[in-house]
């Protein structure tokens, strides 16, 4: 074996070594209702451990800990949010106890519409943490109003309003789960304009010029992933143009984001009504992504509505 061999399998070694002694720490926040609690369970299903309602001020302790216990705790989560009362205002100061200490860290924020929170709050019949006075959609704006500089620095924002728990677990598994965390995770989302926008976006692109298959009569039944409305959106001279600038645009962007530090991008495709356009050009999107070797999920928001 190589002298030069040796050295580079001694610092892969090296590197391996330095990996698993460092912390996995995922920090849960997001609006009331919207699924920390069960994004903790998931979580913890993968091997996390976890700590829900965690104070702001004790995260820094709480890091210390992980950072002193040399790997025997290599992954780890929190739920922070506004049921700390006035300690949550004190949540900026303590991420950057945590920068300081070199902690790596995602925050997960978990958000939904409000007309789905205020439906949750009256089925589950639990109290909205904040002050009684109001209704439940004023408190729920209010705490959307304190979260937005924690959303602001989200790592990752994922929109539960159209999420069964299955497919919350889908998303968690794909984004925490085993072999997870290296270069960045690119989610394609097709969705329909009149069901509204999808809260998790960073990238969104309009496909209601394109042809549309609904007014053809032999694609009208069909959906995105069929080859021949695939073929009407992104053949037509209009498709092509689009495809070439969607293309160019997506290239430049996605090593922007990933310079800038972020790990998961979300792109989202809309059309009127999420079944045609928006995801054949999505699964168009998906392939040519993928190609590149980036690693890309799929998800057809509204392919399935009536």
């Amino acid at each position: 074996m190589s002298a030069s061999r040796t050295l580079r399998e001694g610092e892969a070694s090296a590197a391996r070594s330095q990996e698993r002694g460092r912390v996995h720490f995922v920090l849960v926040t997001g609006l009331s209702g919207a699924g920390k609690s069960q994004a903790a369970h998931v979580l913890e299903d993968l091997g996390f451990f976890c700590v829900d309602n965690l104070p702001p001020t004790l995260l820094p302790r709480f890091a210390e800990l992980l950072l002193h216990a040399r790997g025997r705790v290599p992954r780890a989560a929190a739920v922070v949010d506004i049921r700390s009362g006035e300690f949550f205002e004190t949540l900026s100061e303590a991420l950057q106890h945590l920068d300081a200490l070199g902690l790596r860290y995602r925050i997960l924020f978990l958000d939904a519409s409000d007309e789905v929170l205020v439906r949750r709050f009256k089925e589950t019949r639990r109290k909205h943490p904040l002050a009684a006075t109001g209704s439940v959609l004023d408190r729920i704006r209010e705490e959307r109003r304190r979260l937005e500089p924690v959303r602001e620095r989200a790592h990752r924002v994922l929109d539960t309003s159209d999420m069964t728990p299955a497919q919350l677990r889908s998303e968690l598994r794909a984004a925490f789960g085993p072999g997870t965390g290296v270069g960045l995770a690119v989610t394609v989302v097709s969705f329909g304009y009149k069901h509204g926008l999808p809260l998790d976006a960073d990238l969104v692109f309009d496909t209601r010029f394109l042809p549309n298959p609904h007014y053809v009569e032999s694609l009208r039944d069909r959906s995105g992933l069929d080859p021949e409305v695939r073929s009407y959106v992104l053949e037509s001279p209009q498709g092509q143009a689009f495809w070439r600038r969607m293309v160019d645009l997506v290239s430049f962007l996605l090593p922007e984001f990933e310079r800038e530090g972020k790990t998961d991008v979300t792109v989202a495709v809309g059309c009127t009504g999420g079944r045609h356009r928006s995801v054949a050009v999505a699964e168009e999107l998906v392939r040519m992504l993928r190609g590149r070797g980036y690693e890309v999920r799929a998800r057809h928001r509204d392919l399935h509505r009536e």
